[in-house]
């Protein structure tokens, strides 16, 4: 099928990217470069465009209809204080991706975020309330609705996948908002204690990139529309997180516990997983062992 990938210079979207021509799918890559890395595409073959879906849309307008649009562009910097950077570039950005979708005809399959559950119950059930703690959050939330609205011009179901805490080859770029398994990997490379939240018990349901494409794949052919949570579906703390590393990377560093100084983190996110069974006939494959060993094995962990 003809695919538009969008992000396509992130990690999701690279990774993605590549999957898809794998797979022999006509991809087409669109990125801003405003903050991904073109490293991640050295070895994409496909066309490469280069677009702020927020602002001038002519060269993707220009484009013959996608089949398929995989929509992973979005500014994902939680510290952000420009509100109106975040809303104007993910949102109004969105919202003109959701027309072109409608003139298009194309199936929609989106990123938003398992950080709209904020503080709330865990695990985390795409039924419960938002509550979102941060603007990026709130955006996602936000962009939810909007998909909603739009679906009566759609010609398929749009199906919006919650991540829970992606990593994998590619986040590189990101500096401070890589993952926390490529921030410590890289901290204990260079032979320093990984720096923690104290005392460490904070859980993450962390989810490797495979895993995330896997979600991504299967939404292409599934019947039902809406939100679905893509995570591994289990809890790990950062203590568990730093033996891991120390394992694999055949170190024995202590961690170095300090302070949370953000207000707006979760201190514990856990994916209920039912409806991504039921409706995607999802399955993740990488549990954290398995998913810092494939990192690993990349060449990419914390390099």
């Amino acid at each position: 099928m003809r695919v538009l990938v969008t992000g396509a210079a992130g990690c999701i979207g690279s990774n993605l990217a590549k999957r898809l021509t794998a797979e022999g799918h006509q991809a087409v890559a669109l990125d801003d470069f405003s903050s991904a890395n073109w490293v991640n595409l050295k070895d994409f073959r496909g066309d490469v465009l280069t677009c702020d879906l927020a602002g001038d849309l002519g060269s993707l307008r220009a484009q013959p209809p996608f089949e398929v649009v995989f929509h992973q562009a979005s500014i994902t910097d939680t510290t952000v204080a420009d509100s109106r950077k975040m809303m104007q570039h993910n949102v109004e950005g969105f919202r003109n991706l959701l027309n072109l979708a409608a003139a298009w005809q194309s199936r929609l399959i989106w990123a938003s975020s398992c950080s709209v559950y904020g503080q709330g119950a865990v695990p985390m059930k795409e039924s419960q309330k938002p509550d979102p703690l941060n603007v990026y959050a709130f955006s996602k939330m936000v962009m939810e609705a909007l998909a909603a609205d739009y679906q009566p011009r759609l010609k398929w179901p749009a199906i919006g996948l919650r991540y829970s805490n992606v990593y994998g080859p590619g986040e590189a770029h990101k500096g401070r908002f890589a993952s926390m398994i490529y921030q410590l990997a890289r901290q204990m490379r260079a032979g320093s204690r990984p720096r923690i939240f104290h005392h460490g018990q904070q859980r993450r349901d962390f989810v490797y990139v495979q895993d995330v494409l896997q979600a991504n794949l299967k939404a292409m052919t599934a019947k039902g529309g809406g939100v679905f949570n893509v995570g591994y579906g289990e809890a790990f703390s950062f203590n568990e997180v730093v033996e891991r590393l120390n394992h694999i990377l055949k170190t024995n560093l202590p961690p170095d516990y300090f302070e949370n100084p953000y207000s707006f983190t979760q201190d514990w996110t856990q994916t209920d997983l039912t409806d991504a069974r039921r409706v995607l006939g999802y399955e993740p494959k990488y549990d954290l062992g398995k998913g810092i060993e494939a990192y690993y094995a990349s060449g990419h962990l914390g390099t």
